[in-house]
């Protein structure tokens, strides 16, 4: 690592640990985090998204398109019974990308049409994902968990990217796009790690990501991220090559 890139790679990693940086509106996630926290009464949860109506009409299309992508899913009719099935991990997961992808189209060029290029194979990753889920038999796993999962299967690039947006944004040399592309190449494994560590996502989500990246094995044959692991490997995307 050259000395410019060791520069811009400690800045990145300050930015990544600012929440409120990367995420940007926080006025749904912090509420939303608490009341799951708390293991309330589900209303709660409810009336939150529900204050938010693009929120609110995304967590019921996601819902749809996990639970209905073989034929013989039915769909849900209203945001509580989407928000009931979900369950609230995955809400807060859900909400969690829905924010980041907003973050995310706010950003200048180019930076923006890269990001978005992650996102677009995130979401191409997360569709594969869910029909590879329910081609398989006797296999029990929530499909939004496997959904879910998915969203952050390239989530330390996506991150990186967005930090080194700010860091040029707020700099008062412009550092070229050939750093962070090295960086994202030879660190990627260390910026994501600290990206979940420092934004607060759950533990089972960490977990089954190390999974899905073949960088932590499972006996468990409902592993999420076992699932994903084989959809990973296809699109040469892991961390750590079968």
């Amino acid at each position: 690592m050259t000395d410019l890139e060791h520069q811009v790679f400690t800045q990145v990693r300050a930015i990544i640990s600012n929440e409120e940086q990367v995420i940007g509106r926080r006025g749904i996630l912090i509420p939303l985090k608490k009341a799951i926290i708390a293991d309330g009464d589900i209303r709660n949860v409810i009336d939150i998204v529900s204050s938010d109506p693009a929120l609110a009409a995304h967590m019921l299309w996601r819902s749809n398109s996990a639970a209905n992508a073989d034929a013989s899913g039915t769909k849900n009719r209203s945001l509580k019974d989407a928000l009931i099935r979900l369950g609230q991990v995955n809400i807060y997961r859900y909400a969690f990308t829905f924010y980041l992808k907003e973050r995310l189209d706010e950003l200048p060029q180019p930076y923006k049409k890269l990001v978005q290029g992650y996102w677009a194979l995130t979401e191409s990753i997360a569709s594969n994902a869910v029909d590879s889920l329910h081609q398989m038999h006797e296999i029990d796993i929530n499909p939004d968990e496997v959904q879910t999962l998915a969203l952050f299967s390239v989530f330390g690039e996506i991150i990186a990217l967005t930090a080194f947006a700010y860091l040029n944004a707020e700099s008062e040399e412009s550092f070229p796009l050939s750093i962070i592309k090295s960086l994202i190449d030879n660190q990627k494994q260390t910026l994501t790690i600290e990206a979940f560590d420092s934004l607060g996502l759950d533990e089972e989500l960490q977990e089954e990501f190390m999974i899905a990246h073949n960088l932590r094995q499972t006996i468990n044959p409902n592993s999420p991220g076992l699932v994903l692991r084989r959809v990973l490997s296809m699109r040469n995307q892991l961390l750590n090559p079968l």
